[in-house]
């Protein structure tokens, strides 16, 4: 049965899909640029870092996705509290910041400091507001506005590679004026962003309806208030519990961050390796780069499709099929030894795993209440980000010693088992398998 799609009242369609498209551009430029990265991981290898590994330059880009999401908690309290402006501000200068000072640099260390640990946490001030934003305004189409906003990572890891790749291979643009190239793109778009991503008003976060089932609801108050019971006095009232608390002891969402942190250790590694895959297949560097950009494309088509579909038949049950479907394409990876069957399978990839990151939020907002879903958000994403630290590195080391094929099986292995706890947690919501949660 598919649920009915009714607006909350006093919502603003207007305005509301004006911070769609703000929070599309933000991603566009954190997550996407994020996505980039296999650019760089070739070019590293290849030319500035090539006395280092694969697995030591991968963690220039693991750092920066970690402090991407360890900062989440922070910012999703921060959020609820002050709202996104300022955050959003302070991130996107400390963005360009890191973009231009990474234009000076040429040691690993500089790199480092400047690629992963300025611009991952500037980054994680810009992601957690604009989903927090978008979740909070689109109760009723969370799914299709999350999957449009975060489609903006995918359409930057799309357009991004190709800048890269043509700026320092084809026309041979020195890496410190690719970079400088890369701040003066964004600087607009983070602008435009600032002015755009703004949150609700507390009327339709008040009246805004509640997605959790009652056994939910009950987990999120704390306690079941009667229609009919009176006003405790001050001296009888409870003091309120301290959201986090309230949240883990929510099992379900333990079990959410559970699942996607199992999820994590292995989602990324296609993103990072693909490239890198191809050209040990005989691909030379510019046709694998593209790569990249199809895995992106599709996962564009991932985030907005799956999440429109999960509006009428459940978040959770999409997102568990997500992941459980990329886990069984990840175990066919070097199955695809031909550059048109690559590209196949990276279609197919990013698919499905653009499904994960677009409904992931979704699916914090079915089990939290408006006023707490910055903060239910950014604990998801803290959760995740030890995993998302380490799975790439390992991802590093198992390439080494196992080759592509125990990459693969890695890498399968880790979605598979993530996607099984991602059942559980449905089914916490309840054990009926045809139930649209």
């Amino acid at each position: 049965m598919a649920l009915s799609v009714e607006p909350p009242p006093n919502y603003n369609s207007l305005r509301s899909w004006v911070a769609v498209a703000g929070a599309f551009l933000a991603l566009y430029c954190t997550v996407g640029f994020f996505n980039a990265f296999g650019v760089y991981q070739e070019y590293y290898a290849s030319g500035l870092l090539e006395a280092y590994t694969d697995s030591d330059i991968s963690w220039i880009g693991s750092v920066a996705i970690f402090l991407l999401y360890i900062g989440s908690p922070v910012a999703g309290i921060l959020v609820d509290k002050i709202g996104p402006t300022k955050l959003l501000i302070i991130g996107s200068i400390g963005q360009l910041v890191a973009i231009f000072l990474s234009s000076l640099c040429s040691q690993y260390y500089q790199l480092f400091l400047s690629q992963a640990v300025l611009f991952g946490a500037s980054a994680s001030l810009i992601l957690t507001p604009c989903i927090a934003v978008v979740s909070r305004r689109m109760p009723h189409r969370r799914g299709l506005a999350l999957g449009i906003a975060i489609g903006g990572s995918s359409i930057g890891g799309i357009i991004w590679p190709i800048m890269l790749e043509q700026l320092l291979y084809a026309r041979g643009v020195s890496f410190g004026w690719v970079q400088r190239a890369v701040g003066f793109t964004m600087l607009p778009l983070l602008a435009i962003a600032c002015l755009t991503v703004v949150d609700a008003g507390k009327e339709q976060h008040k009246s805004a309806p509640s997605d959790a089932s009652p056994s939910e609801s009950e987990a999120s108050d704390g306690s079941v208030t009667g229609a009919n019971s009176s006003e405790p006095s001050p001296e009888e009232k409870p003091k309120a519990k301290h959201p986090i608390i309230v949240m883990f002891k929510n099992f379900t969402f333990t079990l959410l961050c559970l699942g996607l942190a199992l999820t994590y250790l292995g989602l990324f590694t296609p993103f990072f390796y693909i490239s890198t895959y191809a050209v040990s297949k005989g691909a030379s560097s510019s046709t694998a780069f593209y790569l990249i950009s199809a895995i992106n494309a599709s996962s564009f088509f991932g985030r907005v499709i799956p999440g429109h579909v999960a509006d009428r038949y459940g978040h959770f049950n999409i997102c568990a099929l997500s992941v459980l479907g990329s886990g069984i394409i990840a175990f066919t990876w070097t199955a695809a030894y031909s550059l048109p069957g690559m590209i196949i399978w990276s279609i197919a990839y990013g698919f499905t795993s653009g499904a994960v990151i677009s409904l992931q939020g979704a699916c914090v907002g079915k089990i939290s209440r408006p006023e707490q879903q910055g903060t239910a958000l950014g604990l998801l994403l803290g959760t995740v980000s030890v995993t998302s630290l380490v799975g790439t590195p390992i991802s590093g080391q198992i390439l080494l010693r196992s080759g592509y094929l125990g990459l693969g099986i890695w890498t399968g292995a880790t979605l598979l088992t993530g996607g099984l706890v991602l059942v559980l947690a449905r089914l916490k919501l309840d054990r009926k398998i045809l139930a649209v949660y």
